[in-house]
């Protein structure tokens, strides 16, 4: 493999921990490898941020681990004022380009791969877009909780004898929901008693 890059930095990250294997040097010579451990705690990927920043590296790869890759690339994505290329990589990609990985640890191959250019970053939109993607996520699942709670109630409430969809276009509306408070507290209804609490 030819060496491009004279700085990088690979990272292997784990649900507790981040390996970080920085390679410099120039291309034409025997790089110099430095790897450290870090946490995955805020404050340790802030030492992380600072240790990438010390070392003015512009150029850092990680594997698309789970969900454990997005707190470090949000944490490195604002060094150098934005001025960093930063790649998420597949790691079935990372399998499938030259060399083997024999005893390597994971952050130096990566750090190898990265240093001879043969990684290919995954899309990661901007950081707008993914909180707005993370906004709408949730919205849709609390949507979907609370379309599932009220298929639920009203499968009860025919279960127990009363229909009020056949009767209601929407039993969650006002009308709907003063009839399951009535019956909440009574148990039981007829029309004449709805009529004169409710004025239905």
């Amino acid at each position: 493999m030819k060496d491009l890059l004279e700085c990088c930095i690979g990272l292997d990250i784990h649900k507790e921990s981040v390996v970080g294997c920085l390679v410099t040097g120039p291309v034409d010579c025997k790089e110099e490898k430095e790897i450290r451990t870090f946490g995955t705690l805020s404050v340790n990927l802030q030492e992380l941020r600072l240790w990438v920043e010390e070392a003015n590296c512009r150029y850092v790869a990680m594997e698309s681990t789970g969900i454990y890759w997005q707190p470090v690339y949000e944490a490195l994505e604002e060094c150098f004022e934005g001025e960093i290329e930063l790649l998420v990589v597949n790691a079935r990609h990372m399998k499938n380009v030259p060399g083997k990985k024999t005893d390597m640890r994971d952050a130096e191959w990566i750090a190898t791969l990265l240093r001879a250019g043969l990684l290919k970053g995954s899309f990661i939109p901007a950081k707008e877009i993914r909180e707005l993607r993370h906004l709408t996520r949730y919205r849709k699942s609390v949507i979907s909780d609370i379309t599932s709670q009220k298929n639920r109630i009203e499968k009860f409430l025919q279960s127990s004898g009363f229909r009020l969809s056949s009767f209601m276009s929407d039993i969650f509306g006002v009308s709907g929901r003063n009839v399951m408070r009535y019956l909440c507290k009574h148990g039981k209804m007829t029309m004449e008693s709805l009529h004169k609490e409710y004025a239905l």
